[in-house]
């Protein structure tokens, strides 16, 4: 995979960069909607395909992106397909970092080195081109406001900016309310994106173990308490919790 096409992954990133404080909006859910972003770009690559609410590895040859290929890797090993959510809901401790990193050799962003209190060590990262971001964001623009079926990449990103909770960072306020709800819709025109945001959406909420589609055979019993699964939530996710770090990095 050449370096002429900027990833998903790294698209996501750099929506989530604030340019004037050089943090990044939602960091918690911001690693898991990375984890997706990386399943939908090796589905693009044609590497991986969706399998009912599993993802199968169809092509193990490498796409020469060492942070997809890392994931191609992991997940050719797991050896049969696994659920999205299982995948998106496992460990991810440093993947933001890893874009972060990533995006500084490409270029993209330079870090700053700081301090939180005058005591914790923090790093900050600043876009070294805001038009990048800029026509990341025109994009999203342009399919909310006309409301023409977007391209596969744009619909998937659209997709994980919304499961992510990004509307509110991108479309702030009242008078972003319509905006927000558009970004939600655009969900349905990438079935991959849509497969990668849903799952995205079921980690946060706590949504585990029953599938979306294929109804239980007959006799079989529910899962635990009898009820089904709830849907996950139509707004913003809930955030999950996550551990303190001994370095601030960019949240």
């Amino acid at each position: 995979m050449g370096r002429s096409r900027r990833t998903i992954p790294e698209e996501l990133l750099l929506l989530a960069l604030d340019p004037a404080t050089g943090t990044t909006a939602q960091p918690q859910s911001l690693d898991l909607g990375l984890a997706g972003a990386q399943l939908v770009e090796l589905a693009l690559a044609g590497r991986i395909a969706p399998d009912g609410d599993r993802i199968a590895v169809v092509v193990p040859r490498p796409t020469g992106d060492p942070t997809l290929d890392c994931a191609l890797e992991l997940l050719r090993r797991r050896g049969a397909p696994v659920r999205a959510v299982h995948w998106i809901g496992g460990p991810r401790l440093g993947l933001r970092q890893t874009y972060l990193s990533h995006l500084e050799r490409c270029g993209m962003v330079h870090a700053v080195a700081g301090q939180m209190c005058g005591v914790l060590p923090t790093t900050r990262y600043q876009a070294t081109d805001n038009a990048i971001s800029r026509e990341i964001r025109a994009r999203l623009d342009s399919a909310i406001r006309t409301g023409v079926p977007p391209d596969p990449r744009t619909a998937a990103l659209a997709a994980l900016a919304h499961a992510v909770g990004l509307g509110k960072h991108l479309y702030p306020g009242n008078e972003g309310r319509s905006s927000r709800s558009r970004l939600r819709d655009l969900i349905r025109h990438d079935p991959m994106g849509g497969l990668v945001a849903h799952a995205v959406m079921d980690v946060q909420n706590g949504v585990a173990a029953q599938p979306r589609r294929s109804p239980a055979p007959a006799g079989r019993q529910p899962a635990a308490g009898g009820r089904a699964a709830p849907e996950p939530a139509r707004g913003v996710p809930m955030q999950p919790r996550r551990g303190s770090m001994a370095r601030v990095v960019a949240h």
